[in-house]
């Protein structure tokens, strides 16, 4: 394992006008990313529906342990690295520029398919809450492109605008969340009960998926060390709003996802989430709380998944941008807003990114109206385009924080740093260990999440089911080959790599 030359002291750029975000504003940063309301209307009910397993409150128990025992790891390496490219940076630092080049291209393709995925469910519960509210039939896809021109056009400007857009938004989230859980409990159908939260209900058909899901729903705690530039204090600030996204929303997740199962009945809310998708959780606040507050609920909905758009659109953006200036792509793509530095060439990237992926679920949605290859269903970009491109993104990530596990132990194994042997050595080895378990398990229930369930609900596959596992595994392969080519031909630039660029 290859040792690192520290960077420089990223306190001595504190007085950098563009280092805004304390821990508060990049903790909500994290949380939006992953967007409460979000997961409980749309990632939950999709588990429950996807996976048929009951274990999904007792599946983000065990996903908040292990998440904090890599951020043990995580944190500690945040001290000494203050780069944008964050999981790039740290396999290159930990490791070698080699991996850390492939692990680049691992992440760019992992957070696309999380932010162009949930772009899916923002059009359809757009298009859902105008049919519902004003009777208005619109196209999902219509509102889908509408959100990437809004959200590309906020990834142009200046970050702490976005901070404090999602401030707003993630307060209301949790808020509106907590009326869900209190009149869940009010109404329980069959009582109040354990289940959900016992090893027999997660550990059987389908835990792959609800771990997919789960992981989904997580995501966006990994990105504090993006916003390092843009830290008042990256060497304490990062550590410290990771571990509290982590453990206030991991917490908050598994008991939301517990009083979903008590809402309608544990027996009753896998076939309730199969056939209502997110309007389980309406329904129930139109039954209970009122009218009224259900449809607030339901602006709130669409606002929150505007929320995760916009974080993941800007770690996108980041990385695209680190990426630029670093060398490893085009130089283009690290151009910056002169006054206040927004990454404007990697925002308008992944915005084109964005609507291509859209075209092509159009496309396919328009073969299945005419009657090829399947019929069409209400919930199709559910289904499909947020479930598929969300999971896989997931499993991605998954598979990469394995790899920065590691190479947190690469970075502290020559030069300790005065960090203790939990934090670089026993912590990152165990999550290294767990979340390669959790990423195999997602690999064996993919044809599961993909829907390829026959009517005897035996489990068959296509090409897809080898297409998406393909997609998250080769770039790192590719990135491996690229970085050969890059050490062979601009030693340079490769010497830079997750080092910093000199902007």
């Amino acid at each position: 394992m290859a040792s690192s030359t520290p960077v420089a002291d990223a306190s001595a750029t504190t007085h950098d006008p563009r280092r805004k975000l304390g821990v508060i504003s990049i903790a909500l940063m994290i949380i939006a990313a992953s967007a409460p309301l979000t997961a409980v209307g749309g990632g939950f009910t999709t588990s429950f529906a996807v996976s048929g397993n009951l274990g999904v409150p007792l599946s983000f128990f065990i996903l908040v342990a292990v998440f904090i025992i890599f951020a043990f790891g995580y944190a500690a390496m945040s001290r000494f690295i203050d780069n944008a490219g964050a999981f790039y940076a740290y396999v290159a630092q930990g490791l070698n520029r080699s991996l850390g080049i492939g692990a680049s291209m691992v992440a760019l393709v992992a957070y696309n398919l999380m932010q162009i995925g949930i772009n899916a469910i923002f059009g359809f519960s757009v298009a859902d809450l105008f049919a519902s509210v004003f009777g208005w039939e619109t196209p999902w896809w219509v509102w889908s492109m509408f959100g990437i021109a809004i959200v590309g056009l906020l990834g142009v400007n200046r970050i702490d605008l976005s901070a404090k857009v999602l401030g707003i938004v993630v307060a209301l989230e949790f808020l509106v969340v907590l009326v869900f859980d209190i009149v869940a409990i009010i109404a329980q159908p069959e009582g109040v009960s354990a289940r959900g939260l016992l090893p027999a209900d997660l550990f059987g058909p389908g835990v792959g998926v609800a771990f997919s899901f789960g992981v989904a729903a997580f995501m966006g705690f990994e990105s504090a060390a993006i916003y390092s530039r843009e830290a008042k204090d990256p060497k304490r600030t990062i550590g410290r709003a990771t571990m509290l996204a982590i453990a206030v929303g991991g917490i908050f997740y598994g008991l939301s996802a517990w009083a979903m199962t008590v809402a309608v009945g544990p027996s009753q809310v896998v076939e309730v989430a199969a056939t209502q998708g997110p309007g389980l959780v309406f329904g129930v606040l139109a039954e209970h709380a009122g009218t009224i507050f259900a449809d607030i609920a339901n602006v709130m909905f669409v606002t929150s998944i505007f929320a995760a758009l916009l974080s993941f659109h800007n770690a996108v953006a980041r990385y695209f941008s680190t990426l630029g200036r670093e060398g490893v792509l085009p130089g283009w793509l690290g151009a910056q807003r002169a006054l206040h530095g927004a990454p404007w060439a990697g925002s308008v990237t992944q915005s084109v990114l964005g609507i291509v992926v859209l075209f092509v679920f159009i496309l396919a949605e328009s073969a299945m109206t005419a009657g090829w290859p399947a019929e069409i269903t209400p919930l199709y970009p559910v289904l499909t385009m947020f479930t598929w491109l969300t999971s896989s993104g997931a499993a991605g990530l998954t598979f990469l924080m394995a790899i920065v596990a590691v190479a947190v132990i690469g970075y502290f194994w020559r030069n300790h740093r005065g960090v203790g042997v939990w934090s670089r050595l026993i912590a990152p080895a165990i999550a290294a260990v767990a979340l390669i378990v959790l990423f195999v398990l997602m690999l064996m229930y993919f044809n599961l999440l993909l829907g390829q369930v026959d009517e005897n609900g035996e489990t068959f596959s296509t090409w897809l089911t080898w297409f998406f596992p393909t997609l998250l595994i080769l770039p790192l392969f590719l990135g491996l080959l690229w970085a050969q080519r890059m050490r062979l031909r601009t030693p340079e630039r490769f010497a830079q790599v997750g080092h910093g660029s000199h902007d």
